[in-house]
């Protein structure tokens, strides 16, 4: 093969990379993607990396041959409480605002690590926590660790570390929160591990803000090391994707160097760290002009119907019924259309003024509720949940959607009991079952989990990979079944 082929292969290859993965290989870095699809071409069984990236090309890429890619091609360069400046920010001003605002009220905070890489970074952020919150077990803390190399989510959830991930770290780190084992490395104290869940997700193809996946309602997102290396198109839509999962107020951590930061956030500098942060009332077109350049949102009554929006709800055009006023149907088609763009209080403006009925008022009420849920409003998206229930009390999905609420509120006992109503009355909701089984994990009752794991597993088998399930906001099946396959292996 000539060089001229060869560097043509390699360019297609990019291509590829970038469309599924969202990496970007520029020119300058064209050399060290050679060398790393050469030791990804090893494991995938290949003598030469040409014939390697011949493969790739013409064959599709399972979600399996993804992360193992993936584990060849990102580097998690990391280590505990790295660039100290950002660390700073977050324990002398963010933080201590945010649990202020919190301390009378609802104690929660929701904080995400989007590509934790090994996990040193969101076990940092926990330690932190655990030091600033004297009552921290009289609060709702979710630490939500993602990343796309399960090479580096293993390491993650062992939760033991050379030396090397405690340069530059302060010595009380190590000694108050590790313990010594025996080959001389250093293991995570349990009460920080399990502030910290750790979770496989795809910046680039996966569906975020969901319920399902823990990525909504964020007061806090941290992705330091990934946007660097996507491509323009795969950073503006992770960085929309961003601004829909944070809580208004709430403040994202990214390079400062990405521009488009700039037209949808308000940079805020602290000492040697710049911290955007989240305001609804700010430049709502110019949000909207970002929005139009990743997603063409659908407006119409027939568009609305392949909306993802609401768990439970297709949202489908009206039949006619007699009696039916127009302008509520031109609500909710816009309501769900607002929803869609993560416009949520244009949204929740729409289906507040909505008086359906029936069956019509329990749709509304679920889109309402998740609408709600998404921005934070969790006790009134509970009680959008229980008036859909009230208007339709055999509705499966009216259940299930009641008990996701439930189980973000830390109410997971009566979770539980809304998920056994959703599959009495739906033998069929595989996502129900996922859920529940998720459930059954978190109460240690690890033998029902698996039960309940088991039969989301046999349901979703049915479906195609790409199919979108009920319930799933937007999570194909596939995605279902590989999440299942990393807990009851």
């Amino acid at each position: 093969m000539t060089e001229d082929a060869k560097n043509h292969l390699l360019s297609e290859a990019s291509e590829l990379i970038s469309s599924v993965m969202g990496l970007h290989f520029p020119e300058s870095r064209m050399n060290d993607l050679e060398r790393n699809l050469a030791s990804a071409a090893h494991e995938f069984g290949f003598r030469d990396t040409e014939s390697f990236k011949r493969w790739l090309l013409i064959n599709p890429l399972s979600k399996d041959h993804i992360e193992k890619l993936a584990s060849h091609l990102t580097v998690g360069e990391t280590y505990f409480f790295r660039e100290k400046e950002n660390f700073a920010a977050l324990e002398e001003h963010i933080l201590p605002e945010l649990i202020r605002l919190r301390q009378g009220g609802e104690r929660r905070l929701r904080i995400w690590s989007a590509g934790s890489s090994t996990g040193e970074e969101p076990y940092s952020i926990a330690i932190l926590l655990r030091k600033l919150i004297a009552d921290l077990n009289e609060w709702n803390i979710t630490i939500l660790a993602t990343e796309i190399n399960p090479v580096a989510i293993k390491k993650a959830v062992e939760g033991i570390y050379t030396e090397w991930s405690f340069r530059g770290t302060p010595a009380w780190v190590k000694e108050g929160y590790f313990r010594k084992t025996k080959d001389g490395r250093h293991r995570i104290n349990p009460r920080i591990k399990d502030m910290v869940t750790f979770s496989y997700l795809n910046l680039a193809e996966d569906v975020y803000p969901s319920l399902l996946n823990n990525t909504n309602a964020m007061d806090l997102i941290i992705c330091r090391n990934v946007l660097m290396y996507f491509s323009p198109k795969h950073i503006r839509h992770a960085i929309h994707s961003f601004y829909n999962c944070l809580m208004d107020k709430g403040w994202l951590m990214v390079s400062p160097t990405l521009d488009v930061i700039s037209t949808m956030f308000t940079a805020v500098n602290f000492t040697g760290a710049t911290v955007f942060r989240k305001d609804a009332r700010r430049a709502e077109t110019t949000q909207a002009q970002v929005q139009t350049e990743v997603y063409q949102a659908p407006v119409s009554v027939a568009a609305a119907e392949k909306l993802p929006a609401s768990i439970g709800y297709a949202v489908r055009p009206e039949t006619g019924k007699p009696g039916k006023k127009a302008p509520d149907k031109t609500l909710y088609t816009e309501a769900a259309a607002a929803f869609e763009k993560g416009q949520y209080n244009e949204a929740v403006k729409r289906l507040e003024a909505l008086s359906p009925e029936g069956e019509e008022n329990a749709k509304a009420s679920i889109l309402l509720s998740q609408a709600y849920a998404n921005q934070g409003r969790l006790e009134e998206a509970a009680r959008e949940c229980e008036k859909a229930i009230a208007a339709d009390i055999l509705n499966a999905q009216s259940h299930y959607f009641h008990a996701i609420i439930l189980q973000e509120q830390g109410h997971l006992d009566e979770a539980a009991v809304a998920l056994r109503k959703t599959i009495y009355l739906n033998h069929d909701f595989a996502l129900a079952y996922f859920v529940l089984g998720n459930i059954m994990g978190r109460l240690g009752k690890h033998r029902r989990s698996k039960k309940h794991l088991k039969a989301a597993r046999g349901l979703l088998s049915s479906y195609k990979p790409e199919d979108v399930p009920v319930g799933g906001g937007g999570i194909t099946a596939g995605r279902f079944l590989k999440i299942i396959s990393t807990k009851i292996q």
